[in-house]
């Protein structure tokens, strides 16, 4: 009793516990193992033996074990455990002791351990006595040593709590930052390209910069949603049909300028070719995963080269994630995709390594400032590697770079994507650049004058509507038309519901979706709404011209 208060940790008190049952028996191999709760296996607090040296517990079918199914103590001779063994109720480990003596821990009648002692030499080391006398002080024992353990949960879940609120706390202040930047960018410039005494290379300039800002905390927005939705457990994974030599091709295409500009040297897989590779995954997930990833090697990095590529490998176990709703629907892949991105950057300590996947980490890394981020982008990766039922490593060494690598099924057959109605894009697709009848289906104001000022650039007539039912009602009085955008969340009727509405009587007029949601999933939802496309918000003047142009010229 007075040892569970006066000892600091479980490892002080099974040692005074250790020194206080020598004083009244032979303790010389003595061990003390505990029910670990979550596994429902026996673990070693505490083991002193002459003989054997043991690090870990045996699985099942030891004298401890057979203690803890009985709940009785045993004070067993050779001869005992030999017919335990022969019977089958043991299986033999270590050295056999001439005599053993095991005794329950118990609180509220269920065991928690369990207390021995053996000798090899004296087979009359223990009696009967000795039994009563370690069953008499269990109950004290099995009290001092849970009474320890709750302490010592209670401390370490104390210390998480303090862990994550300074992380929190760190975080906070880190985002603070990362808005409060690109906003000084944006409201800052605003006022100065109002002074008309500026020429006309700083107003370009300026007008630069402010695009720059909204980019960075556009990323800043998309990440925080992102996060927030996969803590929510509302991350949904879209599975269609995905060409990986395509998509690498794209993203080698895309990063290529940025790493020429830092003057990095960005290689792609030789095994990359223009041959066709599908598989069946996310691949809106698959690009944000590489993109994270791209970024990251290109923002740590100051010289040297960037590679990226993958390898077919033997499925492992070890490199799946079996609770993916991918694993559980399709069973086991027999081969896995392997991807990497190599790096020759900065590097990562080996302190850092294990939590660079948590959330808020970046925000406690010494000299964060120096390299601008929300520090979501890892955790971001590995929630959707996970989705799609793969892992992600890494291995780094400072000062000469990084290796990530994640794994994903390669799954070939049952495509589920949702397909594009073609028939209504061949359709309306014309070779002379004709005057183009287009529905702007926009509820916010400026968000309509952005679209039209766009689309003034263009041959075409424009129609207007503030809500889906308006933009049902303009669609039945002019049938010809060519093009809606359609914002997809309006009062009365939403964007979604307008567009199966206008699809029951027009199956011809390309529909663009286009939402400040930008959520991943939006594109699946849209197509499947009856939208021929999709454009997050704010929309990218170029994206829209190219569209149109990829739909009508």
């Amino acid at each position: 009793a007075t040892a569970a208060i006066t000892t600091d940790n479980l490892s002080q008190l099974t040692n005074l516990i250790h020194n206080e049952l020598g004083k009244l028996i032979d303790t010389k191999n003595f061990y003390l193992t505990l029910i670990n709760p979550q596994t429902n296996s026996l673990n070693f607090p505490f083991f002193v033996n002459e003989i054997d040296n043991l690090s870990s517990f045996p699985d099942n079918k030891t004298l401890a074990h057979l203690i803890v199914k009985t709940k009785k103590s045993l004070l067993l001779s050779k001869k005992d455990q030999e017919e335990l063994e022969k019977r089958g109720e043991i299986a033999g480990y270590g050295t056999r002791p001439v005599i053993w003596l095991g005794v329950p821990l118990k609180i509220n009648n269920e065991v928690i351990g369990v207390i021995a002692v053996q000798s090899y030499k004296d087979k009359l080391a223990y009696t009967h006595e000795d039994q009563e006398v370690l069953e008499f002080i269990s109950g004290q024992i099995s009290m001092a040593i849970y009474r320890k353990k709750a302490e010592e949960n209670l401390k370490e879940a104390l210390l998480k709590a303090e862990e994550s609120d300074r992380l929190k706390s760190a975080f906070l202040a880190n985002m603070s930052h990362e808005i409060r930047t690109p906003m000084n960018g944006i409201l800052g410039f605003s006022q100065l390209i109002k002074d008309t005494s500026i020429s006309s290379e700083e107003h370009a300039k300026y007008v630069e910069i402010i695009e720059k800002s909204g980019e960075r905390l556009l990323n800043i927005i998309n990440d925080l949603v992102d996060i927030s939705k996969i803590e929510a457990g509302q991350m949904d994974v879209y599975i269609s049909k995905c060409d990986i030599h395509e998509q690498l091709q794209f993203l080698f295409t895309f990063f290529k300028p940025e790493a020429d500009i830092k003057g990095l040297n960005l290689k792609l897989d030789p095994i990359v070719t223009k041959d066709k590779l599908n598989i069946i995954t996310d691949r809106e997930k698959l690009y944000a995963i590489f993109t994270n990833l791209i970024k990251n090697a290109i923002k740590y990095s100051r010289k040297g080269e960037i590679q990226f590529g993958y390898n077919i490998v033997d499925s492992r176990l070890d490199d799946l994630n079996s609770s993916s709703k991918l694993i559980i629907e399709k069973g086991i892949p027999s081969k896995m995709i392997e991807f990497y991105v190599k790096d020759t950057g900065i590097g990562i300590p080996k302190d850092r390594i294990k939590a660079i996947f948590d959330r808020f980490v970046q925000a406690d890394i010494e000299d964060s400032n120096v390299f601008e981020g929300a520090g979501l982008g890892l955790s971001i990766t590995q929630a959707y590697i996970e989705m799609l039922g793969g892992k992600i490593w890494v291995e780094s060494e400072e000062n000469k770079g990084s290796r990530f690598y994640f794994t994903l099924p390669y799954f070939k057959e049952g495509e589920k994507g949702e397909q594009i109605n073609t028939e209504a894009i061949e359709e309306n697709i014309s070779s002379n650049k004709k005057t183009l009848k287009i529905l702007i289906a926009e509820d916010e104001k400026i968000s309509d004058a952005y679209l039209t000022a766009i689309l003034k650039k263009i041959n075409s007539k424009l129609y207007h509507a503030s809500n889906g039912k308006q933009a049902i009602d303009i669609m039945k009085e002019n049938p010809d038309i060519d093009l809606i955008l359609m914002d997809i969340k309006m009062p009365i009727i939403g964007g979604y519901e307008a567009t199966q509405e206008i699809r029951k009587f027009n199956k011809k007029v390309i529909i663009i979706a286009q939402t400040a949601y930008a959520l991943a999933g939006d594109n699946a939802k849209a197509i499947k709404s009856g939208c021929n496309d999709y454009l997050p918000k704010p929309v990218d003047s170029n994206e829209l011209i190219n569209l149109i142009d990829k739909y009508f010229y």
